[in-house]
């Protein structure tokens, strides 16, 4: 018996070695490295590859990825041809045509069911680089927060900002910032650095202080993947594949409100509420909006999937389909009631492109007030944190 405890004392000892020695027996690599010069080199230690490549949304317009160079020491590296931008960009390698995330960079995000590292480049305080930094300013709060849902029949997650100071007492404005498809309720809070950007923005006085509700836009999801009781099933594009909703987000979008309004300190009146959303979330934000004319004073369409047809949203953008007469006396309710912003926001290359320009058009043909803001690029998570930054500092 005694030696058999010697036995297992001494595998255990082997084990805990052997996990402690993992903790340290890191490469000494440093991928990726900001140079003095602006320029960025990424290291990957493959000595066995054959091929390597960086794939990144760093890289030039058109440009997939990009072939890493082989060093004599098993190392492979890529340097950017020029000077970064200061941005948040993300990336991962490429090895003998495997995807592979940078073991040298503890930093990542996912994206429907696929990861990134990521990585942040900043010059000066107040770029946009630095606008998505953690920086030495008051943190507001993040949480994660269960709320009963009457209409879709279930208790469902949304992600809750809360400004700094929120805990001193007073009442706050509300944004509602709703996410793309495949995305949830995690989403604006890593890909899209909405803390980061509303701590800095509030801290400089370029925002007024707001509670900010990232709810799950999927009504066949209480939460993200793997934080429901359907457990760790594959990410996918339109939520959990084999769950069917009893009603859709923009029925049931008043129990979240209803909600936030009964358990948080608000300003509850449609003077002091804004929605917003990106491609799914702004086909939501403007079907929302024109379904309760009454809630919210701002509307922010960021690439937004939106159709006036009767068929709703098919991605064909047809600018020869009639505008659905239910559409038109919604919209015609929406802007008698004088909402204060109706803002779009799309870039040049989005595949968007059509319907909003559609939306546009329609908005034109009636004289409805909106402001837009067209930038480059395309259906990207760049655009989408420059949207929010602009739109945020318009609000309440």
């Amino acid at each position: 018996m005694r030696k058999l405890f010697v036995t297992l004392a001494a595998l255990l000892g082997a084990a805990t070695m052997w996990a402690q020695q993992a903790l340290f027996d890191q490469n000494n690599l440093t991928s990726p490295e900001q140079n003095a010069d602006g320029t960025v080199t990424f290291r990957l230690y493959a000595p066995k590859a054959i091929t390597a490549e960086v794939v990144g949304d760093f890289l030039p317009a058109g440009t997939m990825m990009a072939p890493m160079k082989e060093e004599k020491n098993g190392v492979w590296t890529y340097t950017t041809p020029g000077k970064l931008q200061p941005e948040m960009y993300s990336y991962k390698f490429r090895v003998n045509g495997m995807d592979l995330l940078d073991p040298s960079n503890a930093y990542h995000c996912r994206d429907i069911a696929s990861f990134t590292n990521i990585f942040i480049v900043t010059d000066q305080e107040g770029d946009k680089g630095s606008l998505y930094s953690v920086n030495r300013v008051p943190h507001g709060n993040v949480s994660k927060v269960w709320y009963p849902s009457p209409t879709l029949k279930t208790n469902r997650r949304m992600t809750v900002y809360t400004p700094a100071d929120y805990d001193k007492g007073g009442r706050y404005p509300v944004l509602y910032l709703l996410h793309g498809a495949g995305g949830d309720e995690d989403a604006w809070t890593t890909l899209g650095r909405a803390a980061q950007i509303l701590d800095n923005l509030i801290a400089s006085g370029k925002a007024k202080p707001m509670i900010v509700v990232m709810p799950n836009g999927n009504a066949n999801c209480d939460a993200a993947p793997g934080e429901w009781d359907k457990g760790m099933y594959k990410p996918s594009f339109m939520g959990h594949n084999a769950s069917k909703p009893v009603a859709s987000t923009e029925e049931s979008f008043k129990d979240i409100v209803n909600y936030v309004d009964k358990n948080y300190r608000t300003l509850a009146n449609k003077k002091n509420r804004a929605i917003c959303g990106l491609s799914m979330g702004g086909g939501h934000s403007f079907g929302i909006s024109k379904l309760y004319p009454d809630l919210f004073n701002y509307v922010g369409l960021f690439s937004a999937a939106v159709s006036l047809n009767a068929r709703g949203f098919d991605g064909l953008g047809d600018r020869n389909q009639a505008v659905a007469p239910e559409v038109e006396e919604q919209l015609k309710t929406l802007f008698q009631k004088k909402p204060a912003l109706y803002w779009i926001g799309i870039g040049k290359e989005d595949f968007l492109y059509r319907n909003n320009k559609q939306l546009r058009d329609y908005l034109d043909s009636k004289g409805y007030p909106y402001e837009y803001v067209e930038t480059d690029g395309g259906h990207i998570w760049r655009n989408w944190r420059i949207y929010l930054t602009q739109f945020a500092q318009r609000l309440f």
